[in-house]
């Protein structure tokens, strides 16, 4: 693995974090994070991960969320943000289409 971000292996994210690892396993074994693994398989974070950790852990302790909820709150913000990426790229248009198909998905679209 070639890269120039940092990576962190699960005992120093653990502790910068102030999560348990068995805690960060269980949101990798849920789909929330996705660390990356090295040959030997340790599981390498980069800050990317940690933002992310940082917002589950808020939507935990902050709002009560379970990890189901938090895996929703995720998918939203996922899509809002490959939404944005597609308004800068593509205009508006295609974005508002787009929008629509997310919200059919997740059952949210009005009539109209």
């Amino acid at each position: 693995m070639q890269t120039n971000e940092p990576l962190y292996i699960i005992s120093v994210v653990s502790r910068v974090l102030q999560m348990h690892p068995q805690t960060l396993r269980k949101y990798e074994r849920a789909g929330l994070v996705r660390p990356s693994r090295t040959e030997g398989m340790l599981r390498l974070y980069s800050d990317e991960d940690l933002a992310r950790l940082r917002l589950i852990k808020r939507l935990v302790e902050e709002t009560g969320l379970n990890v189901a909820g938090v895996g929703l709150v995720l998918q939203m913000v996922d899509s809002i943000e490959t939404l944005a990426q597609l308004a800068t790229r593509e205009g508006a248009a295609r974005t508002v289409a787009e929008a629509q198909r997310v919200l059919g998905e997740l059952g949210l679209a009005g009539g109209g």
